[in-house]
């Protein structure tokens, strides 16, 4: 344990002389009260650390004092429905010790210390285990069942090992290995946040991670261990879109980080989330979820530290061979503590005064998310999928933080200011975004949706795209100097932006649409128009062709319960048929 002295307080910045024995990224003690802080830079005997809490009211002369180990979470029984800090401080139980006003320099457990788990050992004595083997279980919510596996570096035979009630102390096992040296395993273990925690293999992601979002599930899909961004500016909905992915999106654990966002934000998530129905379960979606509340107000420097702490609790669910999906909001906040930290370490700044490391720190983020084979003898596959939002300043993507993303992301879901204006949600631009995971997930669809999906998707954006130019024309020349073949085409369009891409996040029914439902509707959409085009070559007018009351049964498609889709969906298109036979054997009237 290394002893030293502050020299310096800039903020969340301190300065420690007589550190010559601490190592970086060692978890300190500063002054009087103890505040959190990490070392984050060396320079002979003088330490610079990052204070996770107020600094105010210390001065130079105060004691810094070494743990001598990394941040590191507490990863066991009691991490589902818990709610922390950014650096895993359990917000509840510091609100029943101190009430809404947490006192500085706190020190309380991320995991509950008296609270019994029932462990169901799941190997016997002497069998032999290695690092990532499950020795047993945990039924840690009506949902999840935590599996407690052997900690990295541990491997041998199983000497004891007992089934009953514990705490995440007490021994549940011991395990003699080949030096025959006796390890005790309880059900919890600790892991260094900014060490990713290792695997076996990556593999390459081939099933999406459904959302329920028509946008995102059609158009621009995000596999299994995939990553993703959403970049927006101020009140396009990026957070509304997070926390749809949060309810909805088709994984075991959901991990939400509201990083440096606003209180009331956070606020939502927590009123919401234990009084949705989990659609999977039946169960409230707190039940899989874990939550990480670091917002604005909160002390800078743990905005840092919020992103890492997050990410290790979702690799440790992944582990156990659990589909994860990772929700940080915003990544943009978590650069603008890098930037205060790097400004008061005086380092030469980057673009925009990011520090020059900013597209590596969010490379080494995103890059510990991905589909995985786990260690252990059993070959667990595991996924873990981020998806990060971004907020630009006054929404212009070529910022830094933004560009940093791209280049790491492969799905750019771009939230678009204009379509927000005209309340069309979720505003993702179907123009500027991209997925490139389509191409490999085109299987997934054939096999599970239809053969015909990817098909009818491409046909769906080509026609998106198409109209796009002819609003152009339409801007110049107006609608009537284009061929009836092209009005036809802009009626289509609108009803694939307004039936299909537009989803009210909401509304009980339309919140959430189903993989069978969405390529329904497409295909509604997709038949109305080339049946319209066919009946216009055969002499039909265009007049009836676009007020057909077929349309409004397709718009209203979108709010039909799950079970009456396969029976509304067939009266639609039969009703469509006839009414189009009906326009094509009255043939041509008067369009003017």
């Amino acid at each position: 344990m290394s002893q030293g002295t502050i020299v310096k307080v800039s903020g969340p910045l301190v300065v420690a002389a007589g550190m010559e024995n601490a190592d970086m990224f060692d978890v300190v003690r500063v002054g009087d009260l103890g505040l959190i802080g990490e070392i984050i830079e060396m320079r002979g005997d003088r330490a610079s650390i990052q204070v996770y809490e107020e600094t105010a009211g210390i001065g130079p002369g105060a004691p810094v004092v070494s743990t001598g180990a990394q941040l590191s979470v507490e990863l066991g029984p009691g991490l589902i429905e818990s709610i922390y800090d950014g650096i895993q401080r359990p917000l509840e139980v510091m609100y029943q010790q101190q009430g809404s006003n947490i006192q500085r320099g706190i020190q309380v457990p991320a995991l509950d210390r008296e609270k019994k788990w029932t462990f169901v050992p799941t190997v016997k004595v002497g069998d032999e285990v290695q690092t990532g083997d499950i020795i047993g279980t945990v039924k840690e919510t009506a949902v999840v069942e935590q599996k407690i596996m052997v900690p990295h570096r541990v491997s041998g035979k199983i000497k004891s090992i007992e089934k009953g009630d514990f705490t995440v102390e007490e021994t549940v096992c011991t395990i003699e290995d080949r030096e025959g040296n006796i390890k005790e395993l309880s059900m919890m273990q600790k892991w260094p946040v900014r060490v990713g925690r290792p695997y076996k293999e990556k593999l390459v992601p081939d099933t999406p991670l459904i959302t329920g979002q028509r946008v995102i599930d059609t158009m621009f899909p995000i596999a299994k261990g995939g990553v993703a961004a959403v970049p927006g500016p101020f009140g396009s909905g990026k957070t509304v879109v997070q926390h749809q992915l949060a309810k909805w999106a088709d994984a075991d654990i959901v991990v939400y980080i509201g990083c440096g966002e606003r209180g009331n934000e956070m606020t939502d998530v927590l009123r919401e989330f234990p009084d949705l129905k989990d659609p999977r379960s039946g169960e409230t979606l707190m039940k899989r979820t874990v939550l990480i509340a670091n917002t604005s107000d909160m002390p800078v420097a743990a905005r840092e530290a919020s992103i890492y702490t997050g990410i290790t609790i979702a690799e440790y669910f992944r582990d156990m061979g659990y589909s994860v999906a990772l929700m940080a909001d915003s990544t943009s906040r978590w650069a603008e503590a890098l930037r205060e930290m790097s400004g008061r370490l005086e380092e030469m700044p980057g673009e925009e005064g990011y520090p020059a490391y900013l597209a590596s720190r969010l490379a080494q983020f995103y890059e510990r998310a991905g589909n995985v084979i786990s260690l252990g003898k059993e070959g667990r596959p595991g996924a873990l999928s981020a998806i990060g939002a971004v907020s630009p300043p006054g929404g212009d993507i070529s910022e830094p933080v933004s560009q940093a993303t791209l280049r790491i992301v492969k799905v750019f879901w771009a939230l678009d200011a204009s379509l927000a204006h005209a309340r069309h949600f979720p505003a993702i631009n179907w123009l500027s975004s991209y997925s490139l995971y389509v191409e490999r997930l085109n299987e997934w669809y054939t096999k599970n949706v239809d053969k015909d999906f990817p098909a009818l998707r491409n046909k769906a954006l080509r026609l998106l795209q198409e109209e796009a130019e002819l609003n152009e024309i339409v801007q110049l020349v107006g609608v009537d100097a284009l061929s009836f073949d092209d009005r036809i085409k802009l009626e289509a369009c609108k009803a694939i932006r307004e039936d299909y891409l537009h989803q009210n996040a909401f509304h009980d029914i339309d919140t959430y649409a189903s993989m069978n439902k969405q390529f329904k509707l497409l295909k509604l959409i997709i038949n109305y128009y080339e049946l319209s085009k066919e009946a216009l070559s055969k002499g039909a007018a265009f007049s009836g062709i676009a007020s057909m009351a077929v349309r409004e049964s397709i718009g209203r498609f979108k709010y039909i319960e799950e079970d009456g889709i396969d029976q509304s969906y067939e009266s639609i298109l039969s009703e469509m048929k006839k009414e189009i036979s009906i326009l094509t054997s009255k043939g041509a009237e008067d369009d003017d």
